[in-house]
């Protein structure tokens, strides 16, 4: 990839795409080809975990990485494949083929102006198989577009939440009772971005097991309050920031090794 990897940035406002000017963007563009999307979901994370807490992690997961390395960040794409959570008063899920073309055209736009790694930090596993699906057909349409960069395009998913470093500290942090939904992991990154949401924090029964996901219904049957196996009030604004920083250092790695390959 032509363009060096640049260092960290001074501050949150140097490395959001958001407030950037297109000048400013064509300049970066001159040094550094990567760029940071955070893809999250709106939907329900138990009696007391945030709807907007895939969305809230997924950002500030990028906006630390982007800190640190210096790549810019877009802003946060909050929609998800979450129709298996629309039993729940608040989710807001689009369809797979609604998030493919959505990944696939906001791929599609920043390779035309110049971006050849896109990489895409995920904080909801129902997005996963849809976005490299979305990555494939990018590729060809930048091919048979003839876009400049589609020799050199590359995208890439990284799921925070299963980075390495993160799922071994979530389980000396909490065991078996991380579950798989409404984690007290990911409830305690949004407890150290958003103090009010600690007021909503409370014990709970114990949870129906993790089992098989099918449609709405049945995914409202089986987990009757929404969490799979996990134990969120076990969560802390301190875990938070612990877990916030062992998964910015993991993808802040990985996303300088991505910038480097061919």
């Amino acid at each position: 990839m032509n363009g060096s990897v640049p260092g960290p940035a001074s501050s949150i406002e140097d490395i959001r795409l958001a407030l950037q000017s297109w000048p400013e963007v064509e300049s970066y563009l001159e040094g550094c080809k990567g760029v940071i999307v955070p893809l999250g979901s709106t939907e329900q994370h138990g009696p007391t975990g945030a709807i907007g807490t895939d969305a809230i992690t997924a950002e500030a997961v990028a906006l630390e990485v982007g800190k640190r390395t210096g790549v810019l960040v877009t802003p946060a794409q909050a929609f998800g494949m979450a129709e298996h959570h629309l039993g729940f008063a608040g989710t807001m899920s689009l369809q797979p083929a609604t998030l493919l073309a959505v990944m696939h055209d906001l791929v599609l736009s920043l390779a035309r102006h110049g971006f050849e790694r896109v990489f895409v930090i995920n904080g909801h596993g129902g997005n996963i198989a849809t976005t490299k699906a979305a990555f494939a057909q990018a590729y060809g349409t930048a091919a048979s577009r003839g876009l400049s960069v589609a020799p050199q395009l590359r995208c890439r998913l990284s799921n925070w939440f299963m980075a390495g470093p993160v799922m071994k500290q979530a389980r000396e942090l909490y065991g078996a009772k991380e579950g798989h939904h409404a984690t007290p992991s990911e409830i305690a990154v949004t407890l150290c971005m958003e103090p009010s949401l600690l007021s909503k924090q409370r014990p709970l029964p114990d949870p129906a097991p993790a089992g098989p996901i099918h449609g709405p219904d049945d995914f409202r049957q089986r987990h009757p309050d929404g969490r799979m196996g996990s134990h969120p009030s076990l969560a802390t604004a301190a875990h938070g920031t612990s877990l916030l920083d062992t998964a910015a250092a993991a993808l802040s790695e990985d996303l300088r090794s991505f910038l480097k390959t061919a």
